[in-house]
């Protein structure tokens, strides 16, 4: 199984800590999203994970630390885009962030951090020039230092329209996207990078860019040297190309404060539940309640057990 931390909440920046003492227990527990009452309970040994996907806008509190995860194959999706804080209202300098980029692949690889650039929205500052021009000095500064990168466009979802009113963001023409995505292309195969788009049903491959895994078999595969059998993850969007994968993080609890968040619906309800986390609780909001029905979770691994290649140098 894949586990995904997480789509929801940006766990390496503000629940690393928790994080690690799941993968000490060696367990953790979900709550679904569609029935708050129902929790599942995760094996998280080694032998059931084949892989952990880091999504993250600023994994700097875990670098320290990743050792404690080294028996476990994974590898980060690193968002840094251009926004000043009045859009991601709570991020660090992108100075810093680069940095944390910069140190991360260091640490693993290039291959194993993937650079998004994502979403792509326009308005009286944010231009097509602007995104053209501060997409080129940020690819310039992550050459070598990753051999991917991913872009969107900003989706219009009901949850987000009040908290983007203020931003007057417009509506993109087919145009515009098409001017975008030929430039961030060629700044891309300048950096070495090869360049995907994320849950876009617009057709780009005039421009030499294909449509993105974010939880990617093919990646898995090529880190760890083996083989996975996994099906499309049925619970996206059907443009979304990710594989099957387990979600451990919650709604609403993600600090960064960006606007565009689709994941955040109420920064009331974010400082509400951001109250309610525990460092040792197998949850990573709140605690089990007694109306509460708990489920282990069927977790097993979906490596091919033939045609191994190698993982560390050691046969699998």
């Amino acid at each position: 199984m894949i586990i995904s931390a997480s789509r929801r909440t940006d766990i390496p920046a503000y629940y690393s800590e928790w994080f690690f003492n799941r993968i000490k227990d060696r367990s953790i527990s979900t709550r679904n999203p569609m029935n708050i009452r129902q929790i599942s309970k995760i094996d998280l040994s080694p032998d059931a994970i084949d892989c952990i996907v880091f999504w993250s806008k600023n994994p700097a509190p875990m670098l320290d630390k990743l050792h404690l995860i080294e028996d476990y194959p994974y590898y980060f999706q690193f968002t840094l885009t251009s926004y000043a804080k009045d859009i991601e209202v709570n991020l660090p300098k992108k100075t810093e962030i680069i940095d944390a980029f910069i140190r991360l692949s260091d640490l693993i690889g290039p291959r194993r951090i993937i650079w998004r650039y994502d979403p792509i929205l326009l308005n009286d500052k944010y231009t097509v020039s602007y995104h053209i021009e501060n997409f080129g000095k940020i690819a310039h500064k992550l050459k070598g230092y990753t051999q991917k990168v991913v872009f969107s466009f900003i989706d219009f979802y009901k949850r987000i329209n009040e908290n983007v009113k203020s931003l007057n963001i417009r509506d993109m023409t087919i145009d515009e996207k098409n001017i975008i995505a030929k430039n961030l292309s060629n700044i891309a195969k300048e950096s070495a990078f090869s360049i995907d788009t994320c849950a876009e049903n617009i057709d780009l491959s005039k421009y030499g860019i294909s449509h993105a895994r974010c939880i990617d078999d093919r990646l898995i595969s090529k880190i760890t040297g083996y083989n996975l059998k996994v099906e499309k993850d049925k619970n996206q969007r059907l443009e979304c190309g990710c594989v099957k994968s387990v979600d451990i993080g919650a709604y609403n609890s993600c600090q960064n404060g960006c606007l565009y968040c689709y994941a955040n619906y109420s920064r009331n309800i974010v400082e509400k539940n951001i109250k309610t986390h525990k460092m040792l609780s197998p949850l990573l909001l709140g605690k089990k309640e007694n109306d509460d029905i708990v489920q282990e979770k069927l977790i097993h691994s979906d490596k091919i057990r033939q045609g191994y290649l190698s993982y560390n140098g050691v046969h699998l």
